[in-house]
């Protein structure tokens, strides 16, 4: 669910899952010079790999995805799947699984669009990275200096925010801060208003997922240049690439007459077409949609270094901050780890084969699950877009590619370690949960003592009425409405779906005099 809950990437859970590789080389000591590469060396040595790739190696792993990918499909139940890799500047393999939509039964292909989630972010990354080229931005521009409106809850912070600080989630904000604002209904400039109302972790040194907190950064970006969001991405970056069939608008996606609809999964193997994610509102987090042809053309572009074919349309010194690492995003629990390290909007890790790899997942619990992973060393890139909600499926699928490549065989049981990871972000939350009905619980008081307006300035007013003897919970702009069920004494409980809180999801609202607290939005107390 990203756009939700981060779920794990590859550089980040390879290292947490898989365990340690092979030992890193020797670095040299205190005041003993680094060695020099000769005039004919063809590489310094940081760049030497740690270890040489099989014979053919791009080629004999490209030959094995068919049937990988058919497994994969076969034993997960997701239904649909696109695959593309791109090396040496060309796409050597894309292709189809799987249907589009379950009620239809159309193939998937190549051109078949899919909503991309989290992927959204390294695209805004290299957005960003043009403007950085063009100087109409930095990096390190101060977010205020194009939207002084926004504002954390810290001046000192406020004032020190870079577009670079929200892109790489060191600003203190916490994780996925705003992102159930959005599901009751807030627009984008709502959520980011709020934001101010929140706590901080460390500024730059603790990390934590979010994506309003990119979102913001965005729009910085898209003040200075003169454009919103949606247009400066198809003018810089999408149009310029031939990207035809990609877009940050929702409205895109949803006429696409080759699309693939999002599905949720209900049982094992089995997924449904239940539910509508429309990300706009953090469009430049997860709101992209885009296809595999499409995304070998971006994937290509990043790793020649912002160079597409002859032309460099992004200066790779305005690129390279994106791919580097910025901050630490999964430290390592005991020496012998490999920590996992956040660019700007890119996972950077190191793999077993001591090779950089940079990589993104993304998905909608109401139903994408995406990923991307490149190793530059290797020139190869592989990209995977399904459409159902998080099932370790495009993430194990790219992990055994990488495997292949690297060591000419897949060395863990990529599809086991992550949808055991996956899959289970998918239950539903609430303390309530699978809990039985009490045999004999305290009766309610009249109803019209609960009915009013209970006021809370982050989350907006909840209106509580009552309607043909039942009481019915109101919030968000749009006024969406959750029926309570009396549970005991003031305890009443509500269900709800939405992109954070997945079918079966039970929240309790309690009432104490003038006091509200809702179990899911975070504890939060409304007063009368």
């Amino acid at each position: 669910m990203v756009g939700v809950r981060l779920i794990l990437s590859i550089a980040a859970s390879a290292v947490l899952v898989a365990g340690c590789g092979a030992p890193n080389t020797a670095q040299p000591s205190q005041g003993t010079p680094a060695p020099v590469a000769s005039p004919s060396a063809p590489v310094p040595p940081p760049l030497v790999p740690a270890m040489p790739l099989p014979d053919n190696a791009v080629e004999n792993a490209v030959s094995k995805l068919d049937g990988l990918a058919a497994e994969l499909l076969r034993e997960s139940g997701v239904p649909g799947l696109a695959v593309a890799v791109v090396h040496g500047g060309k796409t050597v393999y894309a292709k189809g699984f799987g249907v589009r939509d379950v009620r239809s039964q159309e193939p998937v292909d190549p051109d078949t669009v899919f909503q991309l989630a989290s992927l959204s972010k390294p695209l805004s990354a290299t957005v960003v990275a043009r403007q950085v080229d063009d100087q109409t931005v930095g990096w390190d521009t101060p977010v205020v200096d194009e939207l002084p409106w926004f504002a954390l809850s810290d001046p000192g912070v406020t004032a020190m925010l870079t577009v670079g600080d929200l892109f790489s989630h060191r600003s203190g904000l916490p994780d996925h801060a705003g992102d159930k604002l959005e599901d009751i209904g807030y627009d984008r400039r709502a959520v980011l208003e709020r934001l101010r109302q929140l706590p901080l972790d460390p500024f730059r040194i603790s990390y934590a997922y979010t994506n309003f907190g990119l979102t913001a950064a965005a729009e910085a970006v898209s003040v200075a240049a003169g454009l919103p969001w949606e247009r400066l991405a198809q003018e810089s970056l999408f149009g310029p690439l031939g990207m035809n069939s990609t877009s940050y608008r929702f409205a895109d996606y949803e006429t696409r007459s080759n699309r693939a609809v999002g599905h949720i999964r209900v049982g094992p193997r089995d997924y449904q077409p239940r539910y509508v994610r429309n990300a706009d509102p953090q469009a430049p987090a997860g709101g992209a949609s885009s296809s595999v042809n499409d995304m070998t053309r971006w994937m290509s572009m990043v790793l020649a270094e912002g160079k597409l074919d002859d032309r460099q349309l992004i200066d790779a010194a305005a690129l390279l901050p994106a791919l580097t690492p910025q901050v630490v995003s999964s430290r390592g629990a005991e020496p012998a780890m490999r920590s996992g390290f956040y660019g700007y909007g890119f996972n950077v890790g190191t793999t077993s084969a001591a090779r950089t790899e940079l990589s993104h997942s993304g998905a909608f619990e109401l139903g994408a699950g995406t990923n991307v992973a490149m190793l530059p060393s290797a020139d190869v890139g592989i990209v995977a877009l399904t459409n159902g909600t998080m099932s370790g499926v495009p993430e194990a699928l790219t992990a055994q590619f990488a495997d292949l490549v690297q060591f000419g065989e897949v060395r863990e049981p990529w599809y086991e370690l992550y949808s055991s990871k996956l899959l289970p972000m998918g239950d539903p939350v609430g303390s309530l949960v699978g809990a039985p009905p009490l045999a004999d619980p305290d009766p309610a008081q009249p109803l019209s003592s609960y009915v009013g307006s209970y006021r809370n300035d982050f989350w907006g007013p909840a209106v509580v009425s009552e309607r043909d003897g039942k009481l019915v919970l109101a919030l968000g702009p749009r006024g969406d409405s959750f029926e309570l069920a009396h549970r005991d004494g003031n305890v009443f409980t509500f269900t709800l779906v939405t992109e954070n809180a997945p079918p079966g999801t039970i929240s309790k609202a309690t009432f104490d005099g003038p006091k509200l607290t809702l179990e899911y939005f975070d504890e939060a107390v409304f007063i009368k």
